[in-house]
């Protein structure tokens, strides 16, 4: 009896402990089923992407085709977004010190500050020559800087010629009445030479010939300029002084190229003059010169000035100011310049959208108008209303760029490694077909272990690169030409430096991924390009390279691993 008791404890236990296994694990196929079944539905819709290289995007897991890393999924927000907008965090936009304004259109005016100096005016500058030939015996004014006034004496001349010519007049006058032709033409002569009939009728008077004469001021004025010494003998017209008016003067204000276009004679000017602080003078523009300096390249604005009071002197330094308003009927939308990336031929800015968690920038290209000191006017590519990035512009386009988005350097790209076609002409197409064959030589070079070969290949691809002439390129795809060829001189750059082949080939992987991102937009070639991988290059990073055949010949390690790699796209026609 004790016996069959122990027997069904020992069914009891079992039993229960079935019970309790299914109960804890019975159901555990289907909650499987049903978590297999929810992450199947939304891998569906899943992006996967590098950590390392945020510009692959793939539909499933898997590794990362440039460093091999695990690729891991988007965030549902991030996969919603636009795909070449970058999002930052309010936390991000402050440490960054990133700020943004609101675009707005107003009235608009250029402030031109100009240097300039005083000058004597021109049209009161004279010359006192000497209209008798002879030796000068004195000197009344004998310093610059002295002030003269009409009819005041300069100097006195010993002339032969004078005294001559005197004694031929106190002849002529004995025998004026028989002759008084011959009298006349002896006064005619001494009024040739500048003698008043005053100064005629004195020496008739005296009735001897007088061996000074003086030199008299023909106008008043300042000495400026000392032409002649004690001493000299002169022939007639030639100059002693030169004599200004300085009651008025002239403030000529350089003018460079940039500006001419926005001085107009009339314009009115504000400037000050260093040795008067404190006072501010108005003028207008009466004159602007209509060619410029060859050597300092600038032209002058001339503005009048009364100085009946002499407090202005000649060689003074002023500093002007002329606003002008660039339209008076329409008005203008202008930005910060700290707003704009300025690539040489294309400006850039960074729009914001708020976005969920945070803050969304674009980049932009803007096409700007007239600079207006510290800001643009913007002609094309902004609205009003906006919101774009003026401080901690290059902050959010240096992180844009490696996010892997379309950003100033990398025009063509977006989210998803897209790189946009570009149209080429024929000729066009040609010289970048050029461009290819050369760098597809220097590449067999590497798979050759030719160093020299291979240097020989660069200056061929160098002078290719170079060749490519833009200006004949439409002006839609102009701009990323010249990116594209302005990226590839700068890893030429690079490579020429090389002193083995072994730093040529390092340099050969940042040279074939630009030459990879031209080839897709550009498409150069009439047949399929295949872009080749090998896993091992670039300290095991992997590294990508250009073929025109299938075949794997690895130019990162020639001979010592020449089939390492494989295929991982096609560019096709």
């Amino acid at each position: 009896m004790k016996r069959i008791n122990n027997i069904w404890k020992a069914a009891g236990i079992l039993i229960l402990g079935l019970l309790l296994g299914y109960l804890l694990f019975g159901g555990g196929n289907d909650a499987e089923q049903v978590e297999e079944h929810d992450h199947s539905e939304r891998s569906e819709d899943q992006t996967w992407t590098c950590s390392m290289h945020p510009s692959i995007r793939q539909n499933e897991p898997g590794d990362c085709p440039i460093c091999g890393m695990d690729l891991i999924p988007v965030s549902e927000d991030e996969n919603e977004l636009d795909s070449d907008m970058f999002v930052m965090s309010e936390n991000a936009l402050k440490l960054a010190n990133v700020e943004t304004m609101l675009v707005g259109a107003g009235e608009t005016s250029k402030e031109i500050r100009l240097n300039g100096k005083v000058e004597v005016d021109e049209r009161n500058t004279y010359t006192q020559s000497t209209h008798i030939p002879g030796r000068i015996e004195q000197l009344q004014v004998n310093f610059t800087g002295e002030k003269v006034n009409r009819g005041q004496v300069l100097a006195s001349v010993y002339s032969p010629d004078l005294v001559t010519a005197q004694e031929e007049l106190l002849q002529a006058a004995e025998i004026k009445e028989s002759q008084p032709e011959l009298f006349e033409a002896a006064k005619q002569k001494l009024r040739n030479w500048k003698i008043s009939e005053a100064q005629i009728n004195k020496m008739l008077s005296r009735g001897e010939a007088m061996e000074r004469f003086s030199i008299i001021a023909d106008v008043g004025g300042v000495v400026t300029e000392l032409m002649a010494e004690q001493g000299d003998y002169l022939e007639r017209g030639m100059p002693i002084y030169k004599i200004a008016n300085l009651d008025k003067l002239w403030v000529l204000f350089d003018v460079y190229e940039s500006n001419m276009s926005w001085i107009k004679e009339g314009s009115t000017i504000k400037y000050t003059i260093q040795s008067i602080p404190g006072e501010t003078f108005e003028g207008e523009v009466k004159f602007v010169d209509p060619l410029l300096n060859n050597n300092t390249r600038v032209a002058t604005a001339r503005v009048e000035i009364n100085n009946e009071n002499r407090r202005i002197k000649p060689g003074m330094f002023a500093t002007g100011i002329i606003e002008n308003n660039l339209s008076a009927e329409n008005e203008e939308i202008v930005i910060p310049k700290s707003a704009v990336l300025w690539t040489g031929k294309r400006s850039v800015v960074y729009v914001k959208e708020n976005v969920e968690n945070g803050a969304g920038f674009k980049h932009r290209e803007v096409v700007l108008g007239s600079s207006l000191g510290d800001s643009y006017v913007v002609e094309k590519g902004l609205n009003e209303g906006e919101e774009i990035v003026v401080n901690g512009t290059f902050t959010v386009d240096a992180a844009v760029q490696l996010a892997g988005k379309s950003s100033m350097m990398n025009p063509q790209e977006n989210g998803t490694g897209h790189i946009e076609e570009i149209e080429l002409s024929a000729a066009g197409k040609n010289e970048i077909q050029e461009v290819f064959n050369s760098y597809l030589a220097l590449k067999n070079a590497l798979v050759e272990d030719d160093f020299e070969a291979a240097k020989k290949h660069l200056k061929t691809v160098e002078s290719k690169i170079e060749a490519v002439d833009v200006s004949a390129i439409p002006t839609s795809a102009a701009g990323a030409v010249e990116n594209y060829k302005t990226q590839l001189q700068a890893k030429l750059s690079i490579m020429k430096a090389s002193e083995d082949i072994s730093a040529l080939r390092t340099g050969f992987i940042d040279f074939s991924a630009e030459m990879i991102r031209m080839a897709k937009s550009l498409k150069p070639f009439n047949e399929q390009i295949y872009i080749q991988h090998c896993p091992m290059a670039n300290n095991d990073e992997g590294a990508d390279w250009l073929s025109l055949s299938e075949e794997i010949r690895n130019p990162y390690y020639g001979s010592a691993m020449l089939n390492c790699g494989e295929v991982t796209g096609v560019i096709e026609q």
